[in-house]
């Protein structure tokens, strides 16, 4: 399974590399990953590459990812390039309305690309008090409703648990179950 990553700096993106690096490792699989930061520590773009299975670099080649997630709608259209025909992208939409895109659609349905879309922003302004310090959370949530994501939520959530800061671990437990259930239903 290979994964790509993406949104701005300060959005958890490492730590969600890290939720499916133990994930992977739970199950005894082999785990490789990337980073690059870019302008990370200025709201600028980061990307993560990350990679199970038995491959040999951590990086991604364009047109070959599995699944893309984006924290951020404008980083995740920036990187679509990233998914194989087929792939699924799990994107955190603000305009959902861009989505609608008749080239962006045209571009999706010729590659067979899906698209699981969550209100990130909103779901967090609604049940965490505009606290976006969890969407990273609310986006693996997300992923774990998904059968392409190959994650379950117990495995998710158990690795969330004991990765988490203690002071965070409650509510990040919270958000995962929000971001589940967004998708769920």
């Amino acid at each position: 399974m290979q994964y790509v990553i993406v949104g701005l700096g300060g959005q958890g993106i490492l730590f969600s590399s890290k939720v499916l690096g133990q994930i992977a490792l739970s199950r005894g699989e082999r785990v490789l990953g990337s980073e690059v930061h870019g302008m990370a520590q200025r709201g600028g773009s980061v990307i993560s590459h990350f990679k199970i299975g038995s491959y040999h670099s951590p990086l991604v080649r364009a047109g070959e990812a599995d699944l893309l997630l984006a924290f951020e709608q404008g980083e995740g259209f920036r990187n679509l390039h990233f998914l194989r025909d087929g792939g699924m992208l799990v994107v955190n939409v603000h305009q959902k309305e861009a989505l609608e895109n008749e080239r962006l659609r045209s571009y999706l349905d010729s590659r067979r690309i899906g698209v699981r879309a969550i209100e990130g922003y909103e779901i967090l302004k609604k049940e965490m008090g505009g606290r976006f310090l969890f969407l990273n959370v609310l986006i693996l949530g997300a992923l774990s409703a998904t059968v392409e994501g190959g994650v379950s939520y117990d495995e998710v959530k158990q690795a969330v648990a004991e990765l988490s800061p203690e002071r965070f671990r409650t509510e990040n437990l919270k958000v995962l179950a929000l971001g589940h259930e967004a998708l769920q239903g």
